[in-house]
């Protein structure tokens, strides 16, 4: 998956440098420092300062340069030479090292990027809004450098952007200090790009999402706005896209497929459990959906096309067809090979299932069994002496009378010849009744 915008952050001593008076390490807001003068050594002035440069990827969070405002057009100059002065302004050590900015591809900008923005707070793992910027002057003998601290999402950020131009400088920033804080740490934010060739100049990459439970990215989604949502979505490995799409209402799994081509839906289809793929593709057009399947490899497009056959208000409708089974002679050791050599979701799997030469259900045996059993030992001596079952035709709200009844966390489902076809997870029926509520 992606590097972030703003991942890893190295040491503030390894960043660029801004030279000024000595002072302690102090911080200041970005609304603070727009529109301040840049003057030349001889107090000329040069330009406003109008955002602050910031690089991505390894040098993430790490202040670039400046970009002024001049009357031929927009400068951006190193952050090493410029000093703060004591009057609050900020001096150019040479003229000569403003350049015309002509890619605004290369960094990211703070204002232009970031206020009033949607980014992604992995730590709280929720969207926020971006009303400022914080930035601390790190002291450091007669150089001092200039790092990124946290983005402010709260009120405090508000009030001074309200506030600015009617307050000095100095008021601003002592006033707003007494209004609550909402600061999210630079190394917890993941900035939004929904250019994509911007995403790749910058580096731009969400692998610290891929670190998060699949709910949590589904709930980061929703509440992203639609340009936003398809930018990380599509950013997404396929697996990692697969075990979201299988936490979201229906509305939005139509929503972040709907930019893709058929072959990567495909590729993503293939990662889902069978079930939930087959209640995905239920969900599309009939057109849409067999070009799909025609996309997905043979093995995976039958289990789901078998599925997509059931009503979906029975208990075939909400199996899964991937499960753990072996024949009535073998042993633990048996068990163990075939769960390392299983293709499906390991949590998933709570029961090995015995079936007999034509598929027949004849036992289970649980994983706090298997685990406590000597290798030779026979599976058909561990099993359940009564096994519970349910024909697949099978209606949800019996279905759901069954798992309170017995309080099952999975449940085989079987044809009419008593063959197994599939399992019914808990969290299928738990779905099932949240949705009648």
């Amino acid at each position: 998956m992606i590097p972030s915008a703003c991942g890893r952050r190295e040491p503030a001593q390894t960043g660029y440098t801004f030279l000024m008076q000595p002072r302690t390490s102090a911080r200041v807001s970005l609304t603070a420092l727009l529109g301040t003068p840049v003057t030349d050594a001889q107090g000329h002035l040069r330009g406003r300062l109008k955002d602050i440069a910031v690089a991505t990827g390894p040098d993430a969070g790490k202040v670039a340069g400046l970009v002024l405002k001049t009357r031929t057009g927009l400068f951006i100059v190193p952050s090493q030479e410029v000093m703060e002065t004591p009057a609050g302004t900020l001096e150019l050590r040479s003229s000569g090292a403003m350049v015309p900015l002509k890619d605004e591809g290369n960094y990211l900008y703070l204002q232009q990027d970031l206020i009033d923005r949607q980014i992604i707070d992995v730590h709280g793992r929720k969207v926020v809004r971006v009303n400022d910027v914080d930035l601390e002057w790190m002291g450091h003998g007669a150089a001092h450098l200039l790092r990124v601290a946290e983005v402010e999402v709260g009120l405090r950020g508000a009030f001074r952007r309200v506030f600015k131009g009617l307050l000095p400088r100095a008021r601003l920033e002592a006033l707003s200090r007494k209004v609550a804080a909402r600061g999210i740490p630079w190394q917890f934010v993941d900035v939004i790009e929904v250019d994509p060739a911007r995403r790749v100049k910058l580096r731009i990459e969400y692998e610290r999402l891929a670190e998060m439970h699949p709910s949590d990215l589904a709930e980061i989604l929703e509440d992203l706005a639609p340009a936003e949502r398809e930018a990380v979505f599509t950013s997404l490995d396929e697996e990692v896209a697969a075990e979201t799409l299988e936490e979201v209402e229906p509305r939005l799994q139509k929503a972040l497929l709907e930019k893709l081509d058929e072959e990567r839906i495909a590729d993503i289809v293939e990662e889902m459990d069978p079930g939930a793929a087959a209640d995905l593709l239920a969900e599309l057009s009939e057109e849409q959906s067999d070009a799909i399947l025609e996309e997905m490899e043979p093995e995976e497009r039958h289990e789901v096309e078998e599925l997509l056959e059931f009503d979906e208000d029975s208990a075939a409708g909400c199996m899964t067809t991937d499960f753990v089974y072996l024949g009535m002679h073998a042993n633990v050791a048996h068990a163990v090979q075939a769960l390392r050599s299983f293709d499906g979701d390991p949590e998933r799997v709570t029961e090995v299932y015995l079936l007999d030469e034509k598929r027949v259900l004849r036992g289970m045996v649980s994983l706090a069994r298997i685990v406590m059993a000597q290798p030779d030992a026979r599976l058909s001596v561990l099993a359940e002496p009564r096994v519970l079952s349910c024909p697949a035709d099978l209606h949800q709200n019996d279905l759901a009378e069954m798992f309170d009844k017995y309080n099952l966390h999975a449940l085989p489902v079987v044809d009419t010849q008593g063959r197994m076809v599939g399992v019914v997870q808990a969290d299928h029926v738990i779905s099932f009744l949240r949705d009648k509520l």
